[in-house]
Parts: C-alpha cells; sequence; structure tokens
C-alpha cells in the first residue's frame, strides 16, 4: 500500500496540477461565480483555473475510466444487476462506519463499505450454491434487503446527538464537489489495482469470461478471477459512491461499457472505448456542472452517457435505429420507383410501343393508387430524370389527365426492371419447375435484389432468351438503347 501511495501522485500529476488543491468544499455543485459569463466560465473550466475545478474533473475522469473498464466485464459476463446490488448492499456499511466513528470520517466509511461489500457478494453466493434461488432472484433480494437496512440506519442518524449534521446524504445522490485529495488517491488506487488486474489477468479473463467451465478444466483458477473481480468491482462502486451517489452508481458501470458494446467487437478495443466513454462522460458532466447553476455533477455524468448511447443506437453506421430507417426508407422509395418504371413500360407495351407517352390516368389504373400517390410517385421519378411530365390539362372535368415520357435513363431502368422479373420468372418454371401461373409472386420480390452478375448468369443457363413463360418479351441490351424502341 505504501508503494501505491507514492506512486499514485506521480499519476495524479500526469492529468493536471494538484499542488494547491484543497481537500473539501461544500457546495453540491462545483463553485463557480454568479456574475461569471458564460464564456468566462467555460475558460474557467478547461485552463483549470479553480482547484475545485481540477478536483472534480480529475476525479470524474478517473472514475470514469475506473467504471468503464471494470464495467466491460460486468456487462460481457452479464452481471449488470449485480453492480446495481452491490452499490445498494453498501449503504449500511457506510451508516455502520459513521456510527463507529461518530463522524465522517473516510477511513471508518471505507471499512464500513468494504464490509458489507464482501457481506453482500457473502449472500449472493449462500443463496447460489445452496438453494435453489435464480440469480436475477437472489441478486434483488440482496439489492432491496441491504438497501432498507441502509434507509433504515440512516433515518436512526438522523436522529443521533452527532448525526445531526451528518452530510450521509450525499452517498445516496453524490456530491461530487465534496472531493478531497485523499478521495483521489482512493479512486487513482482503485484505477490502478483494475489496471494491472487486467493486464496480468488479460487473457485468463478472456477464457473464462467465454468458457467457464473450459477454463476450469485447463488449469484457469476461475473462481479466484471471479472473487478477485467482484473486489475490484466493490471497490469501484464504493470509490464512485461520493462522485455518483449509491442510486446511480451502477448507471457509470453499465452504460459506457454497453455503449462501447455497440460500436467494437475486440476485447482489447471495447476495454479502451469503454474508459475513453467513460472518462468523456465524466469530464461532460462536470464541466455541465460548472456551467448550469444549480446542476448536480452525479446526474449529469449518468444524463451525458445515456446521451452518448442513444446517439450511438441511433447513428451507428451499420445498425444504427436511425442508420436502419434511413436505408430501409431508401429501400422503399427505390423499389416503389421500380415498380412505377415497370408500370410505364407495361402501359407502353400493350400499346405496341406505338407511342412514347402515357396519360397518368393510365398510371393510377395500372399501380390501383389515388390521383395523390400517383402524383407522388411521378414526381419521384421526375426528381431522379427518370421521366419527364407535361403540363396537367387545367379542365377539373379531366384529373389527372397530364402525360408522361420515358426519358433514356428511365427507358434503360425500366427494361433493366422488366428483364429482371420476366427472367426469374422463366428461370423458376424451365428450371425449378414452377407453373408459370405460380411465379409472378415470388418475381415481384426477386426482381429488385438481383445484380448483373446474377443477370448474365441466369441468361447463360436459358440460353439467351427472348419470351417470358407468358409469351412476353424480354427486354435485352440492345432494347435497352433508346433509339431501338420503335423496333420491339
Amino acid at each position: 500500500m505504501p508503494v501505491i501511495l507514492r506512486i499514485w501522485p506521480c499519476l495524479v500529476f500526469l492529468f493536471t496540477p494538484l499542488c494547491s488543491m484543497v481537500p473539501t468544499l461544500d457546495a453540491k455543485q462545483v463553485e463557480m461565480l454568479e456574475d461569471d459569463q458564460v464564456w468566462g466560465r467555460v475558460t474557467r473550466f478547461f485552463l483549470l483555473q479553480d482547484t475545485s475545478v481540477q478536483i472534480v474533473a480529475l476525479g470524474s475522469a478517473l472514475i470514469g475510466i475506473t467504471c468503464g473498464l471494470i464495467g466491460s466485464y460486468v456487462v460481457t459476463r452479464r452481471l449488470s444487476l449485480f453492480g446495481d446490488t452491490l452499490s445498494h448492499a453498501v449503504l449500511p456499511g457506510i451508516a455502520v462506519g459513521f456510527i463507529w466513528a461518530e463522524s465522517k470520517d473516510n477511513i471508518a466509511l471505507l471499512i464500513g463499505a468494504t464490509a458489507a461489500g464482501f457481506l453482500g457478494v457473502s449472500c449472493l453466493t449462500f443463496l447460489q450454491k445452496y438453494t435453489h434461488i435464480r440469480q436475477d432472484s437472489a441478486l434483488g433480494i440482496v439489492l432491496s434487503g441491504f438497501y432498507a437496512v441502509g434507509i433504515c440506519l440512516l433515518t436512526r442518524i438522523q436522529k443521533m446527538e452527532f448525526g445531526s449534521q451528518s452530510g450521509l446524504d450525499s452517498f445516496l445522490f453524490g456530491q461530487a464537489s465534496a472531493l478531497s485529495i485523499e478521495d483521489l488517491w482512493g479512486i487513482g488506487c482503485t484505477l490502478l489495482m483494475v489496471g494491472l488486474f487486467i493486464l496480468f489477468a488479460y487473457k485468463k479473463l478472456l477464457i473464462t469470461g467465454f468458457d467457464h467451465s473450459f477454463s476450469r478444466s485447463i488449469g484457469i483458477p476461475a473462481d479466484f478471477l471471479q472473487y478477485v473481480l467482484w473486489l475490484l468491482l466493490a471497490f469501484c462502486v464504493i470509490s464512485s459512491l461520493q462522485i455518483i451517489g449509491v442510486i446511480l452508481a451502477s448507471a457509470l458501470l453499465i452504460i459506457p461499457a454497453v455503449t462501447a458494446s455497440l460500436l467494437v467487437k475486440r476485447m482489447h478495443t471495447y476495454l479502451l472505448v469503454s474508459a475513453a466513454l467513460g472518462a468523456a462522460a465524466g469530464l461532460a458532466g462536470s464541466f455541465l456542472s460548472f456551467l448550469g447553476q444549480g446542476m448536480p455533477t452525479g446526474p449529469l455524468i449518468v444524463l451525458i452517457s445515456t446521451g452518448i448511447f442513444i446517439s450511438v443506437l441511433c447513428l451507428r453506421p451499420t445498425n444504427g435505429l436511425l442508420t436502419q430507417w434511413y436505408f430501409s426508407r431508401k429501400n422503399t422509395l427505390r423499389i416503389q420507383r421500380e415498380n412505377t418504371l415497370k408500370a410505364v413500360y407495361q402501359i407502353l407495351e400493350s400499346h405496341n410501343f406505338q407511342n412514347q407517352t402515357i396519360r397518368t390516368q393510365e398510371l393510377m389504373s395500372k399501380r390501383g393508387v389515388d390521383i395523390v400517390h400517383c402524383e407522388m410517385e411521378i414526381q419521384q421519378l421526375v426528381r431522379t430524370g427518370l421521366v419527364t411530365q407535361a403540363p396537367t390539362v387545367p379542365s377539373p372535368s379531366l384529373p389527372g389527365q397530364s402525360t408522361l415520357s420515358l426519358t433514356p435513363k428511365g427507358w434503360e431502368y425500366a427494361c433493366k426492371i422488366v428483364r429482371n422479373h420476366r427472367l426469374w420468372e422463366l428461370y423458376l418454371t424451365n428450371e425449378a419447375k414452377y407453373a408459370p401461373d405460380h411465379v409472378h409472386e415470388d418475381a415481384e420480390k426477386i426482381e429488385h435484389v438481383l445484380g448483373e452478375d446474377t443477370i448474365r448468369q441466369l441468361e447463360r443457363i436459358l440460353s439467351n432468351p427472348r419470351k417470358d413463360p407468358h409469351g412476353k418479351l424480354i427486354p435485352s441490351l440492345t432494347d435497352m438503347e433508346m433509339g431501338n424502341i420503335q423496333n420491339i
């Protein structure tokens, strides 16, 4: 322990100068002057001019890194509720430590919280080992039971002679402004222990997390590693109580790790991203607390973490909710556009390609839509340069009588869709032995996803056919040239 205490000031110095730090602050949020302008507050925060800013910013960043690292294993091992249970289980230990010392002594509170954490872990182990109670039920029992005991003890403390000014409510909701150098050392020691444990046991943790039974069969002390992980988790929860509080402590363990799981797949990258997200949330929360008035740091850190999670969930490049919606919407519009082009082609085909224009009323009938939806589909084709539309006849007695004509680009696109449809119908009829009157619905779906390579392969298999199963012409590459429209 003395060695850690000698190393830790060096680590603190790497983050920010702490030579003038004071031990405690009294305000609920980071201290600031009411007459400061917003830009002045921003400058004061990023230049770290105030000792209170240095303490809270550094403490929030360090606890964010610690929770991000240990939270990665909590999430991957599906122990999220365990972290929440442990954070609530330490509350009676804090109350007992205060009663023992008759003051808010950090050492007594730490000892009490640690003992309560171990007792909570022991209760969970006993319930899982000697009863048939499921893990989630056991976690719920320990969480509610210990938390209820803690609330009763806190209520009792307020009625004692030395308990009127206890300030233990800060452990419920967090009070980042009350951080001291001793608290930073505790957070730093926890981070150092977590970092060294992950560094030296990374591969073993990876194996035990993937397959617990296999790791035991090859001689890895899986149970010992699990208990050490629980111990470090308890220290992490205890060190974060001053900033986040009992109620929200599990949030900083879970949210950055879950957010990182949406971005990366490899474990070492996962750890780094989770730690970075935790640190970013800690710094951003302390910044907003300093910038605003009456804004508590701990809840702001959790809100920032939640905001980052929602942003990643919605905007990540591959499977984001908004990203999926965008591509789904884009694909829906593409299919609608292709179906409209195919309908235009079929109308021209019904006229034996004698005319190059069709009436909007014909397209409405072919598509089975009303004038409003038909106009929307037409305007989509016009915007993409696939058709041109003549001015609408102004007579109210002749609605939907504007004329459409395919552009060269639109003609080629329409022929492509019709070719895909009819080639697939012929393939199902000839090769899969479908009845000709049963192939249309399947071709309606597949025509939108067939690529050029697949089409070339179908043409080779079918020997470059010219007619579909219904005797209709299959447009060829030559037919796609606009100049040949009259020759079909």
